[in-house]
């Protein structure tokens, strides 16, 4: 007869001033963008990296540079053994932690007729295996007071076509979303969802020639493209003291081009 383990004890908080936040995805693109707002606005930041040292030793530099605190982890999201130790390393180092974001993600277009579903097998691996195990940490790891803020996309709503194994990923999701707030009850733990729309990072950007780029920024009615920076305000927001009333939410951070 097998028994099971004992339940973690909670987290506390602690009398130390800094809150601390863990981003994974955090050397590129919004990710990078995330790290950068949540170290400027006070938090020491735990910056998880897949692969590329060079990006996630960039971002580092420019959080440092700028006066934030911060180190870099590598861990493949959807390995829950690297993202224990991940969230372990970022406790032990700053004394706890108080928001997650987990903005690492894969994207693979392809009409739903000629999709590889190896592809298909390897995208959902990260963004929906890979969700659920950085969600799993942070309902252990997060002290009362603490947020966590998962990333969708606006294409779950705008439903382009060639989008549709990465939509289903995200749709996943925006669909733990409310769940995971609930199962948080009594808590005082946020769970919120953030879906940028078209954003120009060096990913989106890459390969899409300039009229398609003009059309895609015409799209909404603030007629532009959305930029790291925007999204990451959006996020701070929801893991800052202003959003504590945001709960089970998923908000659309598109300059209106869908709700």
């Amino acid at each position: 007869m097998t028994t099971s383990p004992a339940p973690r004890p909670l987290p506390t908080s602690t009398d130390s001033a800094r809150r601390v936040a863990i981003v994974t995805g955090g050397s590129r693109g919004i990710g990078r963008a995330i790290s950068h707002r949540l170290a400027a606005d006070g938090f020491a930041v735990g910056v998880n990296y897949a692969g590329n040292v060079a990006a996630a030793e960039e971002t580092l530099a420019g959080i440092r540079d700028a006066g934030g605190t911060a180190i870099a982890l590598r861990a493949d999201v959807a390995d829950e053994h690297q993202v224990a130790e991940l969230f372990d390393t970022v406790e032990q180092t700053f004394g706890g932690v108080d928001v997650v974001v987990n903005s690492a993600g894969r994207m693979d277009l392809s009409p739903i007729a000629e999709l590889d579903l190896e592809t298909l097998d390897a995208l959902h691996r990260t963004n929906i295996r890979g969700h659920l195990v950085v969600a799993q940490q942070a309902a252990r790891h997060l002290r009362p007071g603490g947020a966590f803020v998962g990333v969708s996309t606006t294409v779950v709503t705008t439903q382009l076509p060639g989008y549709g194994a990465y939509a289903a990923s995200k749709a996943a999701v925006e669909g733990m979303t409310l769940i995971l707030a609930r199962e948080l009850r009594g808590r005082d733990v946020t769970v919120n969802t953030i879906a940028p729309g078209p954003t120009a990072t060096d990913l989106f950007l890459d390969g899409k020639s300039e009229e398609l780029v003009a059309s895609l920024a015409a799209a909404p009615p603030l007629q532009r493209l959305g930029t790291p920076e925007d999204i990451a305000a959006a996020v701070a927001f929801l893991a800052g003291p202003d959003g504590r009333w945001i709960n089970g939410q998923v908000l659309r951070a598109n300059g209106g081009l869908a709700r």
